[in-house]
């Protein structure tokens, strides 16, 4: 499991170009997420890495894929000081779990070994020894993560087709 550490402001436009909207699936979005800000990302990345990000991560514009990108790549989840609101509510509609906690992205580092307990909010930095509380999701959100989204989530329930 790897950290890869971005700054404050990393915008919609950083982790998917535009230019690469027209993608036509998942797979190729992630193959070109985060170029412009980390090259080589998209080829270093696994599944289980977490992203740990500064203030207003996901900013930008509304676009789904921002998010659809980071978790097409095996991304767990993307920890930072705060999101874009739009941002936010699209990684919840694809199912895709993100942490709010300025203090865990103080004190994670590259190369450091982290776990994320979604449930209760809990993220450990196991190389330090730190623990980080942050905010959980309720229920509800967690069940529309753990359904895979938000359509996932509702024809689980029998709202959708």
């Amino acid at each position: 499991m790897k950290i890869y550490k971005y700054g404050d402001n990393v915008d919609t436009d950083v982790i998917i170009p535009a230019r690469y909207l027209n993608a036509p699936d998942e797979k190729s979005l992630a193959s070109h997420c985060m170029e412009d800000i980390d090259a080589d990302f998209a080829t270093t990345v696994e599944p289980g890495d977490i992203v740990v990000g500064g203030s207003n991560f996901g900013c930008g514009s509304s676009r789904e894929h921002a998010p659809l990108a980071i978790k097409a790549c095996g991304v767990k989840c993307v920890i930072a000081k705060s999101f874009a609101r739009i941002f936010y509510r699209n990684a919840i509609n694809i199912g895709f779990p993100i942490m709010e906690c300025p203090e865990a992205v103080d004190g994670i580092s590259p190369g450091d070994s982290v776990t994320v307990d979604f449930a209760t909010g809990v993220i450990e930095n196991q190389t330090t020894g730190q623990t980080f509380q942050a905010a959980p999701f309720p229920e509800f959100v967690n069940g529309i993560i753990e359904h895979g989204g938000l359509l996932h989530s509702l024809k689980a329930r029998g709202f959708a087709k």
